[in-house]
C-alpha cells in the first residue's frame, strides 16, 4: 500500500479491543517472521506462541489468553485482541484488497457479443471478447471478465464475479457473490458412454448444473452438468484449483475441497465436509454432514458417521489388492490372537 492505514482505521473497520497507540502506521500484512515495523500480523495457533519474542511486527492480532504476552513482547508494540485472530486476519485482508485493489467502474466493453434478448442488471461489467447468449440472465452488479462465454438460457447471480475465461454452459445456475476462477467450466458434459460391441455409445448429458451463493471455485476445475437431473453445490462450498465433480454430484453447503480432489458422478457429499487434495470420491456413495477425508485417499464406501477418514494402500492388480485388503482388515483381531496364545505360553 501507498499510503499507510493507522489501527484506528483498521478497529473502526473491523473492530476488535486495540492495546498500543491508535496512530501506529500500517503498511502491510505479513507473516510473524517476516513482518517489519510497518506490518501487522496474527497469532491463531499457540504452538507458534514463540515467534512473539521474536517478531519486528508493530501490531500483531491475538485471542485474550495471548494478550498479555503479545504486549510485554517489545516497548510500544500494539496488540489487537479479539476471539478469533484468524477469523479476524481473514476480513482484514478482505478490507485490505477493497483498499489496495478497488474494483474499476462497470463498464460493457464494445467488442463483447451480447445476444439482444439477454438481460443485464444494473451496474453489471462485461470485459473484453465477452460472450453472453440468448436468454442469459446476468444479476445487478455481476462482473464478467474477458473471454468468459455464458451460454444460452444461463443465469449468473448479483454480484457474482467471473475472471476470464470462465464458460458457463447452457442452463446453468449461478447464485449470488460467487467467485469462478480463470479456466472454470461450469457445466460441460458429463462422463456418461454406454459400450456396446467394443465401441462406446455417448449418452447425451440432458441436465444442468445448479450453484448456490456464496460459492467460490478455484482456476480449472470443472463442475459436470447432470446426465438428468442437475448437479448442485449448496450454498458456500469452497473448491480448490483442478477440481472436478462429476455429473449428478450433490455437494453440500458449506464443504470445502483440496486441489486435485476428484467427484465420480452421482455421489453426495454431505455438509459441513472437507477433502484432502487429491482425493478421490467414487461415484453413487454418500459422505454424511462433517466428513473430513484426508488427502489422497481413496473413498470406496459410503460414509454414514462424522470423523476423519484417511486410507492409503498400495496399487497392485485388482486380484490381489482385493486378498490384502481382506487381510489387512483382520488384522486387529489376528493381533488379538496372537497375543492370547502369547500369553498361554
Amino acid at each position: 500500500m501507498d499510503t499507510a492505514v493507522t489501527l484506528a482505521d483498521l478497529i473502526a473497520a473491523l473492530g476488535g479491543d486495540l492495546l498500543g497507540a491508535p496512530e501506529t502506521p500500517i503498511r502491510r500484512i505479513a507473516a510473524l517472521e517476516s513482518a517489519d515495523a510497518q506490518s501487522i500480523a496474527f497469532l491463531a495457533n499457540v504452538r507458534y506462541q514463540s515467534q512473539l519474542k521474536t517478531t519486528q511486527a508493530a501490531c500483531v492480532i491475538v485471542a485474550p489468553a495471548l494478550a498479555e504476552a503479545a504486549a510485554q513482547r517489545q516497548p510500544g508494540a500494539a496488540v489487537i485482541v479479539t476471539p478469533d485472530p484468524y477469523l479476524y486476519f481473514a476480513r482484514l485482508t478482505q478490507w485490505w484488497a477493497r483498499q489496495v485493489r478497488p474494483l474499476p467502474p462497470a463498464r460493457i466493453h464494445p467488442s463483447a457479443v451480447i445476444a439482444d434478448d439477454a438481460q443485464l442488471g444494473q451496474g453489471v461489467d462485461i470485459g473484453p471478447l465477452a460472450v453472453i447468449e440468448s436468454g442469459a440472465v446476468i444479476g445487478e452488479g455481476a462482473r464478467i471478465g474477458a473471454h468468459c462465454v455464458i451460454e444460452a438460457r444461463a443465469r449468473i447471480g448479483a454480484g457474482s464475479r467471473l475472471a476470464p475465461h470462465v464458460t458457463v454452459g447452457f442452463d446453468c445456475h449461478i447464485g449470488a457473490h460467487c467467485i469462478l476462477h480463470s479456466g472454470v467450466v461450469i457445466g460441460a458434459d458429463g462422463f456418461g458412454f454406454a459400450l456396446s460391441q467394443g465401441r462406446w455409445e455417448k449418452i447425451e448429458q440432458l441436465g444442468a448444473v445448479r450453484i448456490g451463493d456464496h460459492v467460490e471455485i478455484g482456476a480449472n476445475s470443472c463442475i459436470d452438468r447432470g446426465a438428468l437431473g442437475d448437479t448442485i453445490l449448496e450454498e458456500g462450498v469452497k473448491l480448490d484449483n483442478l477440481v472436478q465433480i462429476g455429473h449428478n454430484v450433490h455437494v453440500g453447503t458449506h464443504t470445502a475441497m483440496a486441489g486435485c480432489a476428484g467427484v465420480a458422478g452421482s455421489a453426495r457429499i454431505g455438509a459441513h465436509c472437507t477433502v484432502g487434495g487429491g482425493a478421490i470420491v467414487l461415484g453413487h456413495l454418500s459422505l454424511a454432514d462433517h466428513v473430513h477425508v484426508s488427502a489422497a485417499t481413496v473413498v470406496t464406501r459410503t460414509i454414514t458417521k462424522p470423523g476423519q477418514y484417511s486410507g492409503v494402500f498400495p496399487f497392485d492388480d485388482n486380484a490381489s489388492w482385493e486378498k490384502n485388503a481382506a487381510t489387512l482388515r483382520q488384522l486387529h483381531a489376528m493381533r488379538d490372537r496372537l497375543r492370547a496364545l502369547e500369553r498361554k505360553e
